[in-house]
């Protein structure tokens, strides 16, 4: 069942299947932002990465001496979240642990998703509860994708991104498994500019870890339409299209990533885990600015 929002500037449509945004459209002129989801190229929109960002080792994963089942960016994405509030502008939508999550993730959580509408802005915020009598451990993030290029007649490589503030900084590999690599590869040398290509995601995703920027733009040289998306307290950002030519961009905000290709720990141990104790909630929130 498809959810909608609205205000003066922008028309939003959310589906309880995952939670998922499919559709932004500003009111003036009806141009569609979001992905079409064609299952050609990749066929989803926009999905929530939880309770893992990536993928865990042959997708499996320890805690203590039990070993668990869990496919890639987990399984919220492919469940069905209650709507709790609605208003024209605003949304909230629930996802709560039960017997089937327990055989696949053994932790007792309730995940909330708020949309909500200001002015040009989308604001998504994110609050994963323990509901459990033990710590909890997870991974969190976005998986937003924009049509780009957005009008007819132009090409990916009439786009670039823009961060917010000059960068000097790597990017963390992945292998063509899909895991973490150790080694750093040099990316940005004092710019703040990314052109766009198919060439640039042929190793996968362009992943940075914490950088100066906490905003990032998706621009053409073509037209004065842009997107902006505030990202401010999330320590990772993945940058992603398929290489073949995909006419979208995704820009991901992530608490957490994949393996790294050498671990073996428990679950409890895997990089950028986030460890929530008993009663407590972990919040974070990121908004898209739809100029």
């Amino acid at each position: 069942m498809a959810i909608l929002l609205h205000n003066e500037k922008l028309k939003v449509k959310i589906l309880e299947q995952g939670g998922e945004l499919v559709s932004v459209m500003r009111c003036d002129d009806n141009i569609e932002f979001i992905w079409t989801g064609d299952s050609n190229y990749w066929g989803r929109h926009a999905p929530i990465l939880f309770p893992i960002v990536g993928k865990v080792k042959n997708n499996q994963y320890r805690i203590g001496e039990k070993s668990y089942q869990l496919g890639q960016h987990g399984f919220a994405r492919d469940r069905i979240f209650e709507v709790i509030e609605k208003e024209d502008s605003k949304v909230i939508l629930s996802l709560k642990w039960d017997e089937t999550s327990l055989e696949i993730y053994p932790y007792k959580f309730k995940l909330k998703i708020i949309y909500e509408l200001k002015d040009a802005s989308l604001k998504i915020s994110y609050s994963v509860e323990n509901l459990d009598d033990q710590t909890i451990y997870f991974s969190i993030g976005a998986h937003p994708g924009f049509n780009c290029p957005l009008l007819p007649g132009e090409v990916m490589e009439d786009y670039y991104f823009e961060f917010d503030r000059d960068e000097t900084c790597p990017v963390l590999p992945i292998n063509d498994g899909g895991y973490m690599l150790h080694d750093k590869i040099p990316f940005l040398k004092s710019e703040n500019k990314i052109l766009l290509s198919p060439e640039l995601f042929k190793r996968d995703a362009l992943i940075f870890e914490d950088l100066n920027s906490k905003k990032i733009s998706l621009k053409s040289n073509k037209n004065d339409h842009k997107i902006t998306m505030d990202f401010e307290g999330f320590p990772l950002l993945g940058l992603w299209s398929k290489p073949t030519g995909a006419p979208f961009v995704c820009i991901e905000p992530w608490f957490g990533h994949c393996d790294y290709e050498d671990f073996i720990g428990d679950f409890s141990d895997k990089s950028g885990i986030i460890a929530l104790d008993t009663g407590k909630n972990f919040d974070c929130a990121y908004s898209i600015d739809f100029s």
